[in-house]
């Protein structure tokens, strides 16, 4: 079962990046739970997060293709946001990582400044089944 961090808890970003690599070939399910949790940030900026999937997870921008397989909405204020990852339609991906684009405007300090960390949790196989179970019997009584 993988648990494991895209990005460090409370990592200060002040420019662009990326993330680290991780392995999710192992994973039982291809479904995972990416969790972005902003802790800290400063007035007139915006925190744009997205998840990238390679085949290899080398270095080479190029395998990570310029196209995210999920992203966050713009972000713009402290807050923890959810985002489930289906990666049950791309099995060539083997590798994820997070990329973030930081930008701020206005007045004062021109150097964007953002405290955040993502979370990347596979969501069980047994807990999918209860879900869609549960989302059918909903959509079903309307």
């Amino acid at each position: 079962m993988i648990d494991t961090e895209l990005v460090a808890p409370k990592t200060v970003v002040n420019a662009n990046g990326d993330g680290p690599a991780v392995d999710v070939s192992g994973a039982a399910g291809r479904v995972f739970l990416v969790t972005l949790d902003i802790t800290q940030i400063i007035e007139q900026e915006s925190l744009e997060v997205s998840i990238h999937g390679s085949a290899d997870g080398s270095a080479d921008g190029a395998a990570w293709g310029a196209k995210a397989i999920a992203a966050f909405p713009q972000k713009f204020y402290r807050e923890e946001s959810p985002l489930l990852l289906d990666l049950t339609g791309s099995p060539d991906v083997k590798f994820v990582r997070a990329h973030w684009e930081v930008a701020r405007w206005g007045r004062g300090v021109e150097t964007p400044m953002f405290e955040f960390g993502v979370r990347l949790k596979e969501v069980p196989a047994d807990v999918l089944r209860e879900a869609t179970a549960e989302a059918k019997a909903v959509l079903s009584g309307q």
